[in-house]
């Protein structure tokens, strides 16, 4: 669990990480550079999920390794069923990462929200939805391993 005190906003009891896969923690279908050691240091302190309707084909392949929850999803109706996944886990417990306009719900539902801008870009749904937007998933990551760069993001 990540406790993160948050003045002049709230304290956020983190227990679950849901990401999305393509866009997010990949480009093409492949993980991209520095995803993997970043998963395995959260997976000591946080539940790790990964949501996907795997476009390319090599989710299993490419998180083989790493200690978290996969779920393929079908390609029609993800944004309900990427939020109802995240409601399932307890929002209130939950960050997630995403960049899609199918993860513009779950971003808003969690309790903590967070978009990354990187080569697939973002929709303007996902990060108006999100709590903080940034450029590149190994930035939102780290934002979770060192939580003193999201108090001075979210700060009051």
């Amino acid at each position: 669990m990540i406790e993160i005190i948050i003045p002049g906003y709230r304290v956020m009891h983190l227990q679950h990480l849901v990401m999305d896969y393509n866009g997010t923690l990949a480009q093409d279908g492949r993980l991209l550079e520095g995803v993997r050691p970043r998963l395995e240091s959260l997976a000591d302190r946080l539940h790790l999920h990964v949501i996907t309707a795997d476009t390319f084909g090599f989710v299993q392949e490419e998180l083989a390794s790493v200690k978290c929850d996969l779920a393929i999803l079908p390609s029609d109706e993800q944004a309900p069923t990427k939020v109802d996944y995240v409601r399932n886990l307890g929002p209130e417990r939950v960050a997630v990462i995403g960049n899609g306009r199918n993860d513009r719900l779950m971003l808003e539902a969690a309790e903590l929200g967070i978009a990354v801008v990187q080569g697939e870009g973002a929709s303007f749904e996902a990060l108006s939805a999100a709590d903080v937007v940034i450029p590149d998933i190994l930035s939102a990551l780290d934002m979770l391993l060192f939580t003193k760069r999201l108090i001075a993001t979210l700060r009051s």
